[in-house]
């Protein structure tokens, strides 16, 4: 018989020594983290340095998030299913075979021919290495889990601000690498340097040890894509269905920053200038993410997400409304300073309120939807503004609109930005407004954590702690085997 998962302990008991644990996946997450961004920030870079084509790097983001989307669910089930260690490594193994297979076809082609967009080349480069960046996000919902795993429930928001911050550092350290390396060296040596890193952290991966000491399987299935089961677990707290469903409206916003951020800073500062700059604004993750590492998210972590995405529609209103490169850095940051909180806050309430064992198929579901909607707002605002805003801008419309966005060659981009930031605000407004809110936010309050744990430096227990009340047998001390 399946067993409710509102009867089912949201979090286990974590290991003696396993917030020390925690740092190291981190730490190793980071590094990865930084390969795939070095990869994927060089493609982009690249090809419109090379084509000024927006259109290209819609196509590449909107893909991307599309990838997620599709292949989320499945990344969820292999996560619950098979121990998180096995999962990251494998994970890594796929995406650095790939990305060999992506630098094979480069070197093979040639960049001459890979530049020419009316050629196949270009798209079945940009296609392999978005398959081997995509495997690599399966390290994500991984490490979500591994919160619960090895850190007490009271600090898993400062665990998930931690993570902000990796996150902050790896767009700051590849933003310059990336710029630097395709302005001075070119995709190739971009390419071979971004193997090399992987090689390392997938060495430093296969060295950890992380005590996961059994697999519980609460519904018996043996379906590699439990959408079922990921369904049925967020219907069972109050409330998670809306947090998803905001966090996929807010992210149809987020689809117009990911086609038209880059270009409208490349075209402001070129590639090198771009990158480095950019590696500025990403201070802004740090920061946000040690802020929240440091204080956490509070009593009500619902209310501090729409806040803070309120802020940041207001931010992208205004932030290119004069083609100033000081306002849009501020803007860059202090966009990217709330991102972590946003992000900290819907991961918090799912760690609190779904049962250990559905976490990472409810991770899973939650990324198939909201990566989901950045994609089809990038595909859409892409050709948009290069066939139709940005000349319009360019020519006729730019006296028209001058009194509100001021004067330059990307007024297309700032009138986006602006519509995109007004209807950002409006979304996190009417979500307070929703009974959802309110019913989710009283269940994350009232979700009883586990019991005090001892501190890291406590000596091991002899005894097992059960993940589920349906969980059988002794504790399996391989944590690497599935």
């Amino acid at each position: 018989m399946e067993q409710d998962a509102s009867s089912t302990s949201t979090t286990v008991a974590p290991p003696p020594g396993g917030m020390r644990t925690f740092l190291h996946v981190l730490v190793n997450t980071a590094v990865a983290n930084i390969t795939t961004s070095f990869l994927w920030f060089g493609l982009t870079f690249w090809i419109y340095a090379e084509t000024r084509n927006v259109i290209a790097t819609g196509v590449i983001g909107g893909a991307y998030m599309l990838f997620i989307s599709v292949f989320s669910m499945f990344f969820g089930t292999l996560v619950d299913r098979f121990r998180k260690k096995a999962v990251m490594l494998w994970a890594t193994v796929v995406a650095f075979f790939v990305f060999c297979l992506d630098t094979a076809f480069f070197f093979l082609i040639g960049e001459a021919q890979i530049i020419d967009l009316q050629l196949p080349w270009f798209w079945i480069f940009a296609v392999v290495m978005l398959a081997g960046a995509v495997v690599e996000q399966l390290r994500s919902i991984a490490l979500s889990t591994t919160v619960t795993l090895l850190v007490p429930d009271e600090r898993h928001a400062n665990a998930n601000g931690m993570v902000g911050t990796v996150q902050g550092v790896s767009m700051l350290v590849t933003s310059v690498l990336s710029g630097l390396a395709v302005g001075f060296l070119g995709m190739g040596w971009t390419l071979i340097i971004g193997l090399a890193a992987m090689l390392i952290a997938m060495l430093h991966l296969a060295s950890l040890r992380i005590p996961e000491r059994e697999i519980v399987h609460v519904e018996n299935q043996t379906k590699w894509v439990d959408i079922r089961g990921g369904w049925q677990a967020v219907l069972a707290a109050p409330g998670l269905l809306a947090l998803v469903l905001f966090s996929t409206l807010n992210n149809f916003v987020g689809g117009v920053y990911m086609a038209l951020m880059d270009p409208y800073g490349i075209d402001l500062f070129g590639v090198q200038g771009w990158g480095i700059w950019f590696a500025v604004a990403s201070t802004g993750f740090i920061a946000g993410g040690a802020i929240i590492a440091a204080t956490g998210l509070g009593k009500r972590p619902m209310r501090t997400m729409l806040l803070l995405a309120a802020f940041i529609g207001g931010v992208g209103a205004v932030f290119t409304l004069r083609e100033w490169g000081w306002l849009y850095i501020l803007g860059c940051w202090l966009y990217m300073a709330c991102i972590p909180a946003i992000e900290a806050a819907e991961q918090t309430v799912i760690q609190r309120v779904v049962p250990y064992e559905k976490q990472g198929r409810v991770f899973g579901f939650a990324m198939t939807f909201e990566a989901a909607a950045a994609p089809i707002t990038s595909l859409l605002i892409a050709p948009i503004a290069q066939v139709w805003v940005i000349p319009f801008l360019r020519e006729d419309g730019e006296a028209q609109w001058a009194w509100l966005l001021g004067e330059g060659e990307n007024r297309g981009i700032a009138l986006i930005f602006l519509v995109a930031g007004v209807i950002c605000v409006l979304i996190a407004l009417l979500a307070f407004l929703t009974p959802q809110y309110r019913r989710l936010s009283t269940e994350y309050a009232q979700a009883a954590p586990v019991e005090e744990t001892a501190a890291d430096d406590a000596e091991p227990s002899t005894s097992t702690t059960p993940v589920s009340s349906k969980a059988g047998g002794g504790p399996d001390t391989d944590g690497d085997r599935p």
